[in-house]
């Protein structure tokens, strides 16, 4: 017989709906674990449904161990903003990225097959699965970047899970830490120091500088020398040390850290939803076409 407190107890087990605890629970005569396997399995047939749609929203998030030597930075994607603010979904971004730090996958591959330290006995790709199915949305864990200090690292969080900074420090302390994450939130530089960028990258950068040099109506000896100078310009707004302080525009990143004595040796960036082309809604005629 398939009691109220069977029911509830399922419900509290898989987060599934009353009814289709209920459901389950009459198909396999009140058998709890046969009727958690066939919701999993139902879920990952929602699952499928949901895989289709466009996951642009979410959330960023950081997590830095006790000792403040290993952080980890990681995206995950829903389809709505809404499921961003879900305590559920925010709980389980947060465990990913403690996952991370704590079982030093060496991919997105590797993290979805190992166990999840939130749920003992599921995978981390099962847990998302169930996530998916429970919450109702499309869901995927997109990336993640993981570092391990010689010094400190440090993160920043910004606008409740917009973007988010994790920054390896060898040299330095938090205060000065917490102005670079800052820093590299505000200013998106893609590389510490000039030596990081690529030669393809600067010579596509010099040509485009020197055809607009050019069309300004130099000559090409001066263009080159013109070139030269602007190059800088650059440098200024894709390296990071380069770059004018947010908070004292009168110097630069680089004197920051030569006067704290400070070095940086890595940093990465995710911006939610960066990258990921978003279908454009015309809600207008999505509300004829129900009319009709």
């Amino acid at each position: 017989m398939v009691t109220a407190s069977l029911v509830k107890e399922l419900r509290e087990k898989t987060g599934a709906g009353m009814m289709d605890c209920k459901k389950v629970l009459t198909e396999t005569d009140g058998n709890m674990e046969k009727a958690i396997e066939l919701l999993r399995e139902r879920g990952i047939a929602k699952a499928a449904k949901k895989s289709g749609r466009i996951a642009a929203e979410g959330l960023v998030e950081a997590y830095i161990s006790e000792d403040g030597k290993v952080g980890s930075v990681v995206e995950v994607n829903a389809e709505t903003d809404f499921v961003a603010k879900n305590e559920e979904f925010k709980t389980f971004v947060m465990n990913i990225a403690k996952q991370i730090v704590e079982k030093n996958p060496k991919n997105l591959e590797e993290l979805l097959a190992q166990e999840s330290i939130e749920a003992q006995g599921k995978t981390v790709q099962e847990l998302l699965v169930e996530k998916i199915a429970t919450i109702g949305e499309n869901m995927n864990i997109r990336r993640f970047a993981r570092f391990e200090a010689e010094g400190l690292v440090e993160k920043y969080i910004h606008g409740d899970g917009k973007i988010a900074v994790l920054v390896n420090m060898k040299k330095g302390n938090r205060e000065v830490a917490k102005d670079v994450c800052m820093q590299i939130a505000a200013a998106r530089p893609e590389f510490v120091r000039k030596e990081e960028v690529p030669s393809d990258r600067l010579q596509k950068e010099m040509e485009i500088l020197k055809a607009q040099t050019m069309n300004e109506g130099k000559p090409e000896a001066i263009a080159e020398k013109i070139v030269q100078g602007r190059i800088g310009k650059f440098y200024e707004e894709v390296c990071l040390v380069d770059q004018a302080f947010v908070k004292d525009p009168n110097k630069k990143i680089s004197q920051l850290l030569s006067e704290t004595d400070s070095e940086i040796v890595e940093f990465a960036r995710f911006e939610k939803g960066e990258g990921i082309e978003k279908k454009e809604e015309n809600f207008a005629e999505e509300v004829m076409k129900q009319l009709k």
